[in-house]
């Protein structure tokens, strides 16, 4: 017999080493590339994240607190990014982007004040923003000046020239008819409401004090009874529909025999089998022929 031979022992393996953190710098590194691809993609509020994490990181970082800015305008969260532009150490940098934000809040007096400091002549976006405050403001003839001027600065056979002649036609439209245009539809009148027009005094702006009476219709008692009374939901058994389907018998719990409906039917083959039901009809007896009748046939002898 062989001697028992030992098992082989199994082998094990070096327990995991912990991994080391990451450092600073390759983790900026990283959620960069994340925001870029984010920014690219439109996913503007997944961007925010990644920008969050990049200031948690370096609170301090330029490109990623204009990143920032930007991604608060495109989301249109103007009063964070009023914010965020003030918080700045150098926000006359921003003054632009404040305008905006001004702009777009419906601050057209502080989108003006802002934009007399800086120069339409480095910045054409400053020209856009004024014409679009002027026109907004229903300064047309200002807004219209502006147009011109930014239709002689750009090149013609582009999108942002198209934009600009619709702005400028827009503006044109209503120069005209404020200028000129009403007095034409005045004309157009018929003298005596243009006379009135003129005679009549201005309406008076309305007070606290007035009283505006209330009217209460009534409603006669003939047409509230008269009215169908809706049935209730729950109170409507399954597979009836109100309205729809034909009422129940009224005479469903009467005897059969008592309905109005109720006719004989025909007598049974067998005369009187089973139970009956109405009026009954006696028929007349038949007789039944005796033995000693002759049937016509061979009878049996009576012993």
């Amino acid at each position: 017999m062989p001697p028992p031979t030992s098992k082989p022992k199994a082998h094990k393996r070096p327990p995991a080493q912990p991994k080391q953190p990451l450092p600073a710098s390759e983790k900026l590194k990283r959620l960069f590339v994340s925001l870029c691809a984010q920014i690219d993609g439109g996913h503007f509020k997944n961007a925010l994240k990644t920008c969050e994490k990049i200031l948690a990181l370096d609170g301090h970082d330029r490109e990623a607190l204009e990143a920032k800015l930007f991604l608060l305008l495109q989301t249109e969260q103007y009063g964070k990014a009023l914010a965020l532009v003030e918080s700045l150490a150098d926000a006359a940098k921003y003054a632009y982007e404040r305008a905006y934000i001004h702009y777009c809040l419906q601050r057209e007096a502080d989108a003006e004040e802002v934009l007399h400091t800086l120069d339409k002549e480095e910045n054409k976006g400053v020209a856009h923003l004024e014409a679009q405050v002027n026109y907004r403001k229903g300064s047309y003839e200002a807004a219209c000046e502006m147009y011109h001027y930014l239709l002689d600065t750009s090149e013609t056979n582009t999108e942002e020239y198209a934009d600009i002649q619709n702005n400028l036609d827009s503006s044109q439209q209503f120069l005209d008819f404020v200028s000129s245009g009403y007095l034409r539809s005045l004309d157009k009148l018929p003298t005596s409401i243009t006379k009135n027009l003129e005679i009549a005094l201005p309406p008076q702006p309305p007070t606290l004090n007035t009283i505006v009476p209330q009217v209460v219709l009534s409603v006669p008692k003939d047409a509230e009874e008269s009215r169908p009374k809706k049935v209730r939901k729950s109170r409507v058994p399954a597979g009836v529909t109100p309205g729809v389907t034909p009422p129940p018998d009224p005479e469903r719990w009467v005897k059969k025999s008592e309905r109005t409906n109720f006719s004989v039917g025909k007598r049974r083959k067998g005369g009187a089998g089973g139970a009956t039901q109405g009026i009954v009809e006696i028929a007349p007896a038949i007789s039944t022929p005796s033995k000693t009748m002759n049937t016509g046939g061979k009878g049996k002898k009576r012993k």
